[in-house]
């Protein structure tokens, strides 16, 4: 048989039975006793059982209301400890942040933050997956995403954090003035990094733009940086790598610059949400640390 009635009613049961007074529960649920009273005649009517005896100084459960009152009232038990579990998990800082990152900004830009918040949030845990792969992140139930360059993801907020610039480096035995212009590659041996598969130049002197995807003479194709650095330094062909990389590494002689004149357009660094208004505050926090050191370089 199935019985239609109010769970707000079964609650209002429940307190009532609790503290064997329609007074003192109506007090406590901040009801006129009127209503309350009418609310429990309708559960009985609905039920078709006799849940509470009531007299002029008390009330007393049935034994159906004894019964009904045992299992109704852990239910509810639970549900209160689910909800003030789900409150905790939004107001408090505690808890698990599943994060996705590129392998190489992971390990460059984003290493130092992680460990520093981690120290500063202890009972915050952090789930980070390092990857070059576009993941699906909502079927992977991501809560924060960084990406670079590619940040279409419908209803994700992407807050940019640092530009990032590609530069063509050889190594430090391999002539690079031979190559005078990014047409002058195709005679070069080179190294692929996916995704970054076409090297997209611009002239830092008149924004001249080229795009060179490699086909001839490719060495090697990986899809990690420090790989992709290792094997241009051994001389294996030319690299597109990223300038904050490179660069220190051109100071010290390791590796020569290509076409000095010339790089990639910016690509962003971004970070990725789902929402601004509900977020629990151990994401919220995570997304505040992270804006906060960006902007301090």
């Amino acid at each position: 048989m199935k019985y239609r009635y109010s769970l707000d009613d079964l609650r209002y049961f429940c307190i009532v039975a609790h503290l064997k007074s329609f007074k003192d529960a109506a007090l406590a649920l901040s009801v006129p006793l009127s209503t309350l009273s009418r609310r429990i005649r309708q559960l009985e009517d609905d039920l078709q059982l006799r849940l509470l005896n009531r007299d002029a100084h008390r009330v007393s459960l049935t034994h159906m209301g004894e019964l009904y009152y045992q299992r109704s009232s852990a239910l509810f038990a639970e549900l209160d400890g689910i909800n003030d579990d789900l409150h905790i998990e939004k107001n408090q800082p505690k808890g698990k942040i599943i994060i996705s990152a590129p392998i190489n900004a992971g390990s460059q830009f984003l290493r130092d933050i992680f460990y520093d918040f981690l120290l500063q949030y202890p009972e915050i845990q952090l789930d980070i997956r390092l990857s070059n792969t576009l993941i699906d992140i909502e079927a992977q139930a991501m809560d924060v995403v960084f990406r670079v360059g590619n940040t279409v993801v419908d209803n994700w907020i992407a807050r940019p954090l640092k530009d990032i610039h590609f530069i063509l480096c050889s190594n430090s035995q391999t002539v690079a003035d031979s190559v005078k212009h990014p047409t002058d590659l195709c005679a070069k041996s080179a190294v692929i990094c996916q995704p970054m598969s076409i090297w997209q130049l611009v002239n830092k002197q008149n924004d001249d733009a080229y795009d060179f995807q490699p086909s001839k003479g490719i060495r090697l194709e990986l899809d990690e940086i420090q790989m992709l650095t290792h094997a241009v330094k051994k001389g294996l062909g030319i690299g597109y790598i990223p300038d904050y990389y490179a660069l220190p590494m051109i100071a010290q002689g390791e590796l020569q610059h290509v076409l000095p004149d010339w790089q990639s357009k910016a690509r962003t660094l971004f970070m990725l949400y789902r929402d601004r208004d509900h977020l629990p505050l151990r994401v919220r926090l995570f997304i505040e640390y992270v804006l906060a050191r960006f902007e301090q370089g």
